[in-house]
């Protein structure tokens, strides 16, 4: 049975077990594991943070996920057993391997990848069936599905915007979407064959009046120009009927879409969190449209998911994106009238869809039903047309006319052009000689290669790579592809560049990224982990305040960082002034054919991982390879 969360002011929550039986692994899905018949009138289904993975993938979640203030110990800050205790799942099961990084080296070889479009195309199909039919849901994306890979860098995300319409996409909003050029984010609206919303995406006053911008608009049938009056590029919302029941869906595109990503991609659009707009147009849609319900589909991040749900009165529910939080049961949150909205976060890279059921009685929601389903790859067959589509992408050929980043030198590598993607991304670099992964508040393995990469390649003292949230995971033992790599570097802007800084300036940055992951209040955070830093180590505290987290560096020759001298740093994804560097990719797979061995492992001699100070109590910490007090 699902979990049943009850919504309505007064009611009380209805939990039930979310653990399935006893798996049976590979060989297939326990009895019953995607059985899920609709409780209610209309179903909603929601996957977020696809990123460009159209292929099964496996994804390890962190072992740190540190919550500070507010979030300390609340969802998603909680990890490995705690998480499992605290969502009332078992170890050892499906639900264990899907939500945890508990055993992962283990667990993947057991149950294998997760994702893949083909295989959620056949998962969407039968809840949709189950719920009586198409025309009884309808299917949200939170964002972040146009980057994230190879192809969907060569392609422009037009790989992902036709899978998308095969998939069933109903509503989608952005982030990543918008680091494509603006007339290439039209062209993919334009394709796109559901709504592309997002009340927080405003055109420029000088562009609103502007005759190019015009002429780009009109070219793509009126895309990124909803209304003149209120200077929305975009539908802020759209109002579905689903069997019966009016059902509007409001779209966040991220807040900080313009300090996180160079805005020469976007020059005419502007963001921001908007709140203030945010509770004026709910209200005006709860007088004037009157719908039966009223979500919000998000790309904040699941901490600035839940203060919203807090102080916008109105929302019935929240599907988040943005932090890639596999949250296998919604937090019920009450807001500033008393009632309860809840908040939800469908992780990342396919993994994962949540299914909500909503059931209404006289004209008003009775009940949320609610729960997450883990995408075993092996488990679900795949779906004919997504899988034939998906083949036939891959067949195509690399050609000069690729775009591939922001410098006109660069704009294609020359050895790639005739081969096929397929052939490209199949390329095998060498042996990994551990578990190679990203995600978490600090140095994954995979950040480690790219911190290693920018020094090999510039003979660089420091080296620093962004923080981001994806990019999948390879298991020991297993071949490091060319695929692997682009999932950790595909961007429009990865090219990479060395410079000189001085410590103090290291420091202040190392400080300024620390505040945005833990400053208290989360419409201050931006969402992402902390910066990966080669070279050097260092301590941190994130219960202190800007400028007093950062203590004790020491750089990997054992001398402490004098905050005078001068060092050369390599980076790469600047959203500043565009460097003149070799793209990351090329970097990353020099690296790693330069630093094999014989036996064609690539072996790490060392993780720069920070130490860590006043933690050792906070729910999302666990098993933590550095150290720790």
């Amino acid at each position: 049975m699902p979990a049943l969360v009850a919504c309505s002011k007064g009611e009380q929550a209805a939990t039930a077990p979310l653990t399935s039986p006893p798996a049976a692994a590979a060989g297939g899905a326990p009895e019953g594991f995607y059985d899920l018949p609709m409780q209610g009138t209309a179903r909603i289904l929601h996957i977020t943070d696809v990123h460009g993975q159209l292929q099964p993938v496996y994804f390890r979640e962190p072992n740190v996920n540190l919550g500070v203030g507010d979030a300390f110990g609340r969802p998603p800050h909680i990890v490995g057993k705690k998480l499992l205790e605290t969502m009332g799942l078992s170890p050892d099961t499906p639900e264990s391997y899907a939500y945890t990084y508990l055993d992962f080296d283990n667990a993947a070889l057991k149950y294998g990848r997760t994702g893949g479009y083909a295989h959620i195309k056949t998962l969407l199909d039968s809840l949709r069936e189950q719920a009586g039919g198409k025309q009884n849901t309808l299917t949200l994306d939170g964002g972040d599905l146009w980057q994230g890979s190879g192809t969907s860098l060569w392609t422009r995300g037009v790989d992902m915007v036709e899978a998308s319409n095969l998939l069933g996409l109903d509503v989608m909003v952005g982030h990543w979407e918008f680091t494509y050029r603006e007339n290439e984010v039209l062209s993919n609206v334009s394709l796109f064959k559901g709504d592309f919303i997002g009340q927080n995406v405003r055109i420029k006053e000088d562009a609103l009046f502007g005759d190019e911008y015009a002429a780009m608009t009109e070219k793509y049938d009126g895309r990124g120009l909803y209304d003149e009056d209120t200077g929305h590029a975009f539908r802020p919302y759209v109002i579905k009927e689903v069997n019966g029941a009016r059902i509007c869906i409001v779209g966040q595109a991220f807040p900080r879409t313009a300090n996180a990503n160079p805005q020469e991609f976007f020059p005419d659009w502007s963001f921001g969190l908007r709140e203030d707009d945010m509770i004026e147009l709910v209200e005006e849609i709860r007088e004037t449209e009157k719908p039966d319900a009223i979500v919000l589909l998000s790309h904040n991040g699941m901490d600035v998911d839940i203060k919203m749900a807090e102080r916008v009165p109105g929302l019935n529910a929240v599907f988040g994106g943005h932090t890639h939080d596999g949250v296998p049961k919604p937090l019920q949150v009450k807001n500033v009238e008393g009632h309860t909205c809840l908040v939800s976060n469908a992780g990342s890279n396919g993994k994962y869809v949540g299914v909500m059921d909503f059931e209404f009685a006289d004209g008003k929601i009775k009940q949320l039903h609610y729960k997450m389903l883990p995408v075993i790859s092996d488990w679900l067959p795949e779906d004919k047309e997504m899988s034939a589509y998906i083949k036939q992408m891959r067949q195509t050929v690399y050609s000069d006319k690729i775009i591939e980043s922001r410098s006109p030198a660069l704009y294609y590598n020359k050895s790639r052009v005739g081969k096929t993607y397929e052939e490209i991304l199949s390329e095998k670099l060498a042996i990994a000689d551990r578990l190679l992964y990203r995600r978490g508040n600090f140095m994954g393995t995979w950040d480690q290669i790219l911190c290693n990469a920018l020094r090999h390649e510039f003979g660089a003292d420091v080296s620093m790579s962004a923080g981001v949230r994806w990019g999948t995971t390879t298991l020991a033992g297993e071949w490091i592809t060319m695929e692997d790599v682009m999932t950790q570097c595909s961007m429009t802007y990865g090219e990479t560049y060395v410079t000189e800084m001085a410590g103090k300036d290291l420091k202040t940055i190392f400080e300024s990224v620390a505040d945005n992951l833990f400053d208290p209040d989360p419409y201050l955070q931006s969402g992402g982990d902390m910066v990966r830093i080669g070279g050097l180590d260092y301590t941190i505290d994130p219960s202190k305040k800007l400028g007093e987290r950062i203590s004790s560096i020491t750089l990997d020759n054992g001398k402490p960082l004098d905050m005078d001298a001068r060092y050369t740093v390599a980076g790469w994804a600047s959203v500043n002034r565009t460097p003149d560097g070799p793209l990351m990719w090329d970097v990353v797979r020099g690296y790693i054919l330069d630093n094999k061995g014989e036996d064609n492992v690539l072996r790490l001699p060392k993780i720069n991982d920070p130490t860590l100070v006043g933690v050792v109590d906070n729910p999302g910490i666990a098993d933590y390879a550095g150290k720790m007090s």
